[in-house]
């Protein structure tokens, strides 16, 4: 099994569920500062240029979230996605709010600050984004009220894409409103088989 995965992205959600599971595999880095996501080889394996990608055999397979339940599925006795319906269902109910209602608003940030040519950002969405997360975040406050996980009693991978969205909006002081969340993240990122924060791991490669 190979993870292509470059160390501040969404790749941490994969390496973070292949190590709870304690699960080997060759991490491949691909360098997105020397251009390597456009390379002729990585897009054979990613048409849309991007990370992480699950090298499974014959299985190539792209996008954080479809990759951590493909791997909860194939390891199922480890326990990652309950085996309850009902549970289940929680666990899809939160990692697409975590992706849809929770991302997107950090990525049209992202987008508007950093990735799109000066002359082509949009301020004021950058506004708008962050009343959209601070909104959205306020919900997921209110339910983590009293829990450890998000779902249930055990820990789940809907945690692990959470845990590190919840660490990107940290690291643009997005929290501040919300003392269950930050708590949550650091219960998190305190587990033993955790990977480093964002903040490491952009030190770790200079950004």
């Amino acid at each position: 099994m190979k993870l292509y995965e470059f160390a501040p992205t969404r790749s941490i959600r994969v390496r973070w569920t292949l190590q709870e599971l304690g699960v080997e595999f060759e991490s491949v880095t691909v360098n997105m500062l020397a251009g390597e996501l456009h390379s002729a080889a990585f897009l054979k394996l990613n048409p849309a240029g991007k990370l992480p990608v699950l090298v499974d055999g014959d299985l190539v397979l792209t996008e954080s979230v479809a990759i951590v339940l493909y791997l909860a599925e194939k390891y199922g006795e480890r326990r990652l996605i309950p085996k309850d319906l009902a549970q289940r269902a929680q666990v899809y109910k939160w990692l697409f709010f975590t992706v849809t209602e929770l991302e997107q608003p950090l990525w049209r940030i992202a987008r508007n600050t950093a990735i799109y040519p000066e002359e082509r950002r949009l301020p004021d969405d950058v506004v708008l984004a962050g009343e959209d997360f601070a909104s959205m975040a306020l919900v997921l406050e209110r339910h983590m009220s009293g829990r450890r996980f998000v779902v249930g009693d055990e820990v789940s991978i809907a945690d692990f894409v959470l845990a590190y969205t919840l660490d990107w909006a940290n690291e643009l002081r997005f929290l501040a409103d919300c003392p269950n969340l930050r708590d949550y993240v650091e219960h998190m990122y305190r587990r033993k088989h955790a990977p480093p924060r964002i903040a490491a791991a952009l030190a770790s490669v200079n950004l």
